[in-house]
């Protein structure tokens, strides 16, 4: 995979550079996979990590702090900064060498056009009323059957009927730009806003799908491990565009 950092994100560049130059992600794992999301690498415990052993809280020893840019978001093949969870990082600072690549899915208009938070609070005072016991049951078994396809399906069929009886907006607006790339391309928009996005795969897109197919263990560990060698070049955004077909904004 070929990707380009962003120069609007330069404690992250200049970090991930570093890192890079130093060595420090040479034969480290891909040690966190999730078909449909993303794949995740970075963490220095990996390197000479045991079959089965819990990986993903490993790192250089610090944080960088988020640098959001609503330029940037989680498109397919988005490079972005993996943290801890808000409750032990309010800040929403990044794990100074994990990272992860978004693969994620492609959307429909409607399903962006919905806000999420919004409309899980809707759900949920639908839920409350006991006559939608069976709408209840049947996402409810749609989701532990593991069926994501189901479950997406029934969550946004459900929507005119919630509306209708919550009475509630549960409608966003989204930037064409975003529209287009999710609806096309794909991503993971539910992470746009609470991870740090630093680059972008240019090339290498597939190896993105295929390292996500691999079987894994109950903690999305790769059973067979996928090392990585990780270089850094740099060249003129002149270049890019003749060697990559890459155009910047």
């Amino acid at each position: 995979m070929v990707a380009i950092l962003y120069d609007e994100t330069p404690k992250h560049k200049e970090n991930f550079i570093k890192l890079a130059k130093d060595h420090f992600y040479d034969s480290t794992l891909f040690h966190r996979v999730i078909q449909g999301f993303m794949i995740q690498g970075g963490d220095p415990d990996s390197k000479k990590a045991t079959p089965g052993q819990m990986l993903g809280r490993g790192g250089p020893g610090y944080t960088v702090e988020a640098e959001f840019n609503p330029k940037f978001f989680h498109e397919k093949g988005a490079l972005s900064a993996a943290r801890l969870a808000d409750p032990q990082n309010p800040k929403k600072a990044s794990n100074g060498s994990q990272f992860y690549i978004v693969q994620g899915r492609v959307l429909s208009e409607e399903e962006m056009s919905l806000d999420q938070v919004k409309y899980d609070r809707a759900l949920q005072k639908f839920f409350e009323n006991p006559a939608n016991k069976g709408a209840y049951d049947s996402l409810g078994n749609a989701y532990k059957s593991q069926d994501q396809e189901l479950f997406r399906k029934l969550f946004i069929s459900l929507k005119p009927r919630v509306v209708k009886e919550t009475g509630m907006d549960v409608s966003q607006t989204v930037a064409p730009d975003k529209m287009k790339a999710y609806s096309t391309v794909g991503g993971a928009p539910m992470l746009d806003g609470s991870y740090t996005v630093f680059g972008k795969v240019i090339k290498g897109l597939e190896v993105i799908d295929k390292i996500a197919a691999v079987e894994r263990d109950q903690a999305e560990r790769p059973l067979k491990d996928i090392p990585m060698t990780v270089t850094v070049e740099e060249m003129s955004r002149k270049k890019i565009k003749e060697q990559f077909g890459y155009e910047y904004d």
